[in-house]
């Protein structure tokens, strides 16, 4: 049974080169996210407009995973719907978000950033994933101890390079692989 489990997530894990089309769509979501923190708009619409941002992360990742010849949909892998169930469970810790952007209107990027981060932990098992293990763990202290003392333009810069480092880990383990992610 374990032997058949470790199959799957290895053929989850090479077919969908680690979510990594996924990582890459973040470094532009957080971008786009230091770019609306940029802006003169009050902190209210900076943080309306930081969950837009949020909007494009599927039809960017199904692009990127179209380029970089990734099974988007991982059709054949019952995995596939535990990864999904991953993704979807950060859905309700958005309502934390949510809450904070309301009540601490200049912390919602911070706290946002700690839940994406803590978000990745699952798909350290599902991918077998040293890098998502270890990004999991450093976004959200990360987040935490930047978000308290900095502004939240500086923090959302520095998650596009944390989220570039990231995909560049993931890269590398594609590359481990035997699967490099430009083939």
């Amino acid at each position: 049974m374990e032997k058949e489990l470790n199959a799957l997530r290895k053929d989850c894990a090479a077919r969908q080169k680690k979510g990594l089309h996924f990582i890459i769509a973040s470094v532009l979501i957080w971008a786009l996210i230091l770019v609306v923190h940029l802006t003169g708009m009050n902190i209210e619409q900076k943080n309306l407009f930081t969950f837009c941002c949020s909007a494009v992360l599927f039809p960017v990742a199904w692009g990127l995973s179209k380029l970089l010849k990734i099974d988007f949909e991982g059709k054949g892998n019952p995995l596939t719907k535990a990864g999904i169930l991953f993704s979807v469970n950060q859905i309700l810790y958005i309502l934390i978000v949510m809450w904070v952007f309301a009540a601490v209107p200049e912390k919602m990027v911070m706290v946002y950033a700690m839940v994406f981060g803590a978000h990745l932990m699952p798909f350290s098992w599902l991918y077998r994933s040293k890098s998502y293990m270890a990004f999991s763990i450093f976004i959200p202290i990360f987040s935490l101890i930047l978000g308290l003392i900095t502004t939240p333009a500086v923090l959302s810069a520095a998650m596009v390079v944390v989220e570039a480092v990231f995909a560049g880990c993931l890269f590398m383990e594609c590359r481990k692989m035997g699967r490099s992610p430009l083939s």
